[in-house]
């Protein structure tokens, strides 16, 4: 009988399984993204932050995304960072399927709203980043537009958890490498959200080097998964992009 059982449950899932492998469209492309974090401390609470992010195809060679964001910090006390701001992103069409229907650039004007939590548990730095994004993407309404004509309000939310330990004493202090790794699941809600309520992924395994209280660099791997809000042939597109992330962090009082 308990063998009989376990057949059926293989009958029913293997189908199962084979359709959900047959019914996604997998896209592969090998990236390069090199970022620039500068925070402008304007007093003990009160400070600037300002990023951009030149994401490239191909290591290098192709365009990616361009990724302009600005924001104003309050530091509530020294373990909790509250952040909010705007952001300027330029998505172009890259990888055998563009994320755009017309296979076109576009752009996404995004206000956002940052919670970080951070806390040290023996020699390791452990922070948590909670995102809300409101974020209006260009549209072309016919092929023949030059430009966006329309802006659809998608909502989505982010979680980051991020570990970082030094590989020399007991912190990261001045002239001191470290490690870090960190994840991030991006998810999608709201009355516009498609296809993809989970949006993507991203997985970070970082060296880094901190030259004195005001300049960091890091730099790694990068996995990165994204699913499209739209389907293709009935099919769910997956993007898996693997490559080298490299930052380079300021800090000025």
């Amino acid at each position: 009988m308990k063998n009989k059982f376990l057949l059926t449950i293989i009958v029913i899932i293997f189908p199962l399984f084979s359709f959900s492998q047959n019914s996604r469209i997998n896209d592969q492309n090998t990236i390069g993204w090199y970022i620039f974090f500068g925070t402008y401390k304007l007093s003990n609470k009160i400070g600037l932050h300002t990023e951009y992010q030149w994401r490239r195809n191909n290591v290098i060679t192709d365009w990616q995304q361009s990724l302009l964001r600005l924001g104003v910090n309050y530091q509530l006390n020294p373990r909790v960072l509250l952040r909010v701001g705007y952001a300027w992103i330029e998505t172009f069409p890259y990888g055998e399927y563009s994320i755009n229907s017309m296979n076109r650039d576009f752009t996404e004007h995004r206000t956002f709203q940052m919670v970080q939590l951070s806390h040290k548990e023996s020699i390791v730095d452990i922070s948590h980043r909670f995102m809300l994004e409101q974020r209006f993407i260009g549209s072309y309404s016919a092929a023949s537009i030059s430009n966006e004509d329309e802006y659809k309000l998608l909502n989505r939310m982010r979680y980051m958890f991020r570990l970082q330990l030094p590989l020399k004493g007991k912190e990261i202090s001045d002239k001191t490498p470290y490690a870090a790794f960190y994840n991030e699941v991006f998810i999608g809600f709201g009355k516009n959200v498609n296809a993809n309520v989970f949006d993507q992924n991203r997985i970070g395994l970082l060296l880094g080097y901190r030259f004195n209280q005001h300049i960091r660099i890091e730099g790694g791997y990068l996995n990165h998964i994204v699913q499209f809000g739209r389907l293709i042939n009935s099919q769910n597109v997956f993007q898996y992009n693997n490559g080298l992330i490299i930052n380079a962090l300021v800090n000025i009082n």
